[in-house]
């Protein structure tokens, strides 16, 4: 049966405290996020119970729903329909519950979960052409082999512009400004940083203080564009409290630019270079650990990490990984994670007597096929604890697996099913065998050793 949107968002709303208790709506790819007013007046088990709704969770100072892809949009724009709520930029937003880790997770999420799609269709992309060239030897004229370049490069190279405009946005800045800061770090008369690096062209020197700065392009760079975007913001919101209104318009705009791009491209920038690039440095050796050791823990504990929210924190690991290395290692180690839940969940759904229980269950599950395993998760493994802990068992031999074959994607962002179109140029064998080790033993140990209490 389809769930209606308008009234699930009503009933929502209500169990939420009304729209006079709703300081702040925001919605990822399956969830609601809400911040409260007064979170005693919120009926987290009348959510939990909601027709419609794939589950609750309160974190990082939000109530959560979980609603799943597709369906959250919709209630999203009926509830955001009333003027009574406000999305309310991260920096304008106050909530002394919320300590500065929990602040600085949801910022990460807040800030890449709005250009994760962009990411996944261009991963999808880099999939179907390494299938034509690889898998069926098809040899593109240069025409066509430009046009790919172009369809599959363009939002990773570009990258720093989705960054900085995302986190403008979420800082409560201009978010065209951050669109103009994010182009000029990868401005065409800045040599790039790989033709630096690979001695094709020589980086600017800027004298300052008796020191040369070498100030290169920063195409692919994620650090410098989410310091650029905070950075702006903050000017930006600086600039306005002194400059007169009459001069607003012309002078504000004039000084985020300027200071911004100074301080981003030639002071901090290169600084934060340089640490991105030791970040994914570690990490890649980290998962080169032999006997898997590194893929095994990372696939056992990165569901603890999507409990709390920390797993949006890989994202611009993945995103640097990508465009460093040409692939993404951690993709099948988060792909038999989510395998591992999936298998759990479906295992649990199997102890099921009562057919309205079993559907349900179901419903919850099945979105963990297309990456999404917060349903699963929250609604049914968590709450059991032990299906959880097989899950994460599941993940970690799947993802022990994935790291001793050594298979990575050809982009980010998409996993379990979606994600075969990421291996089709090489890999996929092995993909999908590490999905099913994932799955199957979550499967198996659910099964054979938690029972269902009656």
């Amino acid at each position: 049966m389809a769930r209606d949107a308008r009234v699930v968002a009503d009933r929502v709303m209500s169990l939420l405290g009304g729209e006079g208790n709703i300081v702040q709506l925001n919605h990822c790819a399956t969830r609601l996020r809400v911040v409260a007013k007064d979170d005693e007046k919120v009926n987290a088990e009348g959510l939990s119970a909601t027709e419609g709704v794939h589950g609750y969770f309160f974190q990082n100072g939000q109530h959560q729903v979980i609603l799943g892809t597709g369906f959250v949009g919709k209630v999203f724009a009926i509830m955001k329909g009333n003027e009574a709520i406000e999305e309310t930029p991260q920096a304008e937003e106050k909530n002394d519950k919320v300590s500065t880790f929990q602040t600085l997770t949801r910022t990460f999420s807040d800030i890449f979960v709005a250009i994760i799609p962009a990411l996944v269709a261009t991963g999808l992309l880099m999939g179907l052409r390494g299938l034509l060239v690889n898998g069926f030897g098809i040899e593109l004229s240069p025409q066509l082999n430009t046009l790919s370049q172009v369809l599959t490069d363009t939002a990773f190279i570009f990258i720093p512009v989705l960054v900085t405009w995302s986190a403008m946005r979420v800082f409560g800045g201009n978010p065209v400004l951050g669109i103009v800061l994010g182009l000029m770090l990868v401005a065409p008369q800045l040599a790039s940083k790989w033709d630096v690096a690979f001695g094709n062209a020589e980086a600017m020197m800027i004298p300052f203080m008796g020191f040369e700065i070498a100030v290169t392009g920063l195409q692919s760079s994620i650090l410098p564009a989410v310091f650029m975007g905070w950075f702006a913001a903050l000017v930006e919101r600086t600039s306005r409290k002194y400059i007169p209104e009459v001069l607003d318009l012309i002078l504000t705009p004039f000084i985020t630019l300027l200071v911004s791009l100074i301080a981003g491209l030639v002071f901090v920038g290169p600084i934060l270079l340089g640490i991105e690039k030791l970040i994914t440095e570690a990490v890649l050796y980290f998962l080169q650990i032999p006997y898997g050791i590194g893929g095994l823990i990372y696939g056992g504990a990165i569901q603890f990490m999507a409990v709390t929210g920390m797993h949006h924190t890989i994202v611009p690991i993945t995103i640097a990984m990508v465009t460093d290395t040409g692939f993404d290692y951690i993709n099948p180690l988060g792909t038999a994670a989510i395998a591992g839940q999936f298998g759990a969940a479906m295992a649990v759904m199997s102890m099921q007597t009562d057919k309205v229980k079993r559907t349900g269950m179901f419903g919850a599950a099945l979105p963990a096929l297309f990456g999404i395993t917060e349903p699963a998760m929250f609604a049914i493994t968590l709450p059991r604890v032990k299906p959880f802990l097989y899950g994460c068992v599941g993940g970690a031999l799947g993802g022990c697996l994935g790291a001793i074959a050594g298979i990575g994607s050809a982009g980010t962002g998409a996993t379990m099913l979606p994600g075969i179109l990421l291996y089709l140029g090489g890999g996929l064998g092995m993909y999908v065998l590490v999905m099913l080790v994932g799955a199957a033993s979550a499967f198996a140990l659910t099964k054979l050793l938690y029972k269902e209490p009656k």
